[in-house]
């Protein structure tokens, strides 16, 4: 294992005119660029995804590492973890989705597919899992439901329902409220609305001009936010798919998220990773903005990844949020007073 380290001297975060030394706990427990962050429902066990084909596990609170989970061929590229945390699912470019006992790191059942995964998500529940497929080889792009067995040892592969249909891989698929819809992202910069029952779309927005990366719903499920390479992050209504907010940056947005607390979201992003070596960290916009979810604007930004933000979470209690970026480094920032004095 390699042991975290918590040095940050390029960190600092610029909250209007007041200037305070927040240093974020560094993580380096990856080799390739971060894919997904994830918190479970208490917010103790922090879940990283990157390209390098190994899932990780941290304490949250110290950004001690715990372990990783061995098992994948190919870049991991999303993660889920259930209400009790004992079970983590990862999605992979493998074309595999599998499910992992979290304390014991054992892969105990493997979901394959003739195509490279890219999304998975669990319900309301734990009951159900959508996973998404990547178009390969002609087949199209296309999200499939799950069962969660309760007992491990009764899990199967079998497929209540296949959505279809999109242009484009789908990067991101989400289950609305009550578990009776899914919200999917993807290349084609449309978000749908899928019923589970019918397979239909219910509703589409084409507010987005290009590619969605990320899809984030607040914590009572009401709205969600959108993050494109337009940039710009969006908020939506989970029921009319009416686009209420629009939080326009001066890069590409791959993730935005919504503080469980606070009327704030933070966005993150930069520059496209190819033409990134042209620049300098300042230059490239690699810093994550928070901004107010209801005015818009701008309140500051947090500095320190070298390269573009691929992942952001928030702790579930809102004082502190995680970033992954381009340059394989993970950042725990606790957020100091001076961030919630914000009025």
């Amino acid at each position: 294992f390699f042991s975290p380290r918590t040095d940050a001297s390029f960190a600092g975060v610029c909250v209007k005119c007041a200037r305070a030394n927040m240093r974020p706990i560094l993580l380096k427990g990856h080799e390739r660029p971060l894919t997904f962050i994830k918190y479970n429902r208490e917010g103790d066990l922090l879940f990283t995804c990157a390209k390098d084909h190994h899932p990780t596990l941290w304490y949250s609170d110290d950004g001690e590492r715990v372990g990783t989970y061995i098992g994948h061929n190919g870049a991991v590229w999303t993660c889920d973890i259930t209400d009790d945390s004992k079970t983590l699912v990862t999605g992979s470019a493998d074309t595999t989705c599998k499910m992992w006992d979290t304390e014991t790191g054992v892969c105990y059942f493997t979901h394959q597919f003739d195509q490279p995964v890219r999304a998975v998500a669990l319900s309301q529940g734990d009951q159900l899992m959508c996973i998404s497929s990547d178009p390969f080889m002609g087949v199209p792009a296309a999200v499939h439901v799950v069962r969660v067995a309760a007992n491990r040892s009764e899990q199967t592969n079998e497929i209540v329902i296949s959505l279809s249909g999109p242009e484009g891989r789908i990067n991101r698929a989400l289950w609305g409220p009550f578990n009776t819809t899914i919200l999917t992202g993807g290349e084609d910069g449309v978000i749908r609305m899928w019923d589970v029952e019918t397979g239909a779309v219910l509703l589409e927005t084409t507010e987005h001009k290009k590619q969605i990366q990320h899809l984030s719903l607040s914590d009572d499920k009401t709205h969600f936010i959108s993050a494109s390479l337009d940039k710009t992050a969006r908020l939506f209504d989970s029921k009319t798919m009416e686009c209420l907010k629009t939080y326009t940056a001066d890069r590409p947005v791959n993730a935005a998220i919504i503080s469980p607390i606070l009327d704030h979201i933070i966005l993150g992003g930069g520059q496209d990773a190819m033409s990134v070596t042209t620049t300098s960290s300042k230059a490239g916009k690699f810093d994550s903005k928070i901004h107010y979810k209801i005015f818009e604007d701008e309140i500051g930004g947090i500095r320190g990844h070298f390269g573009p933000i691929n992942a952001l979470a928030w702790h579930p209690d809102g004082r502190s949020f995680t970033s992954g970026g381009e340059d394989g480094y993970v950042r725990i920032h606790h957020l100091d007073n001076d961030y919630f004095r914000i009025k």
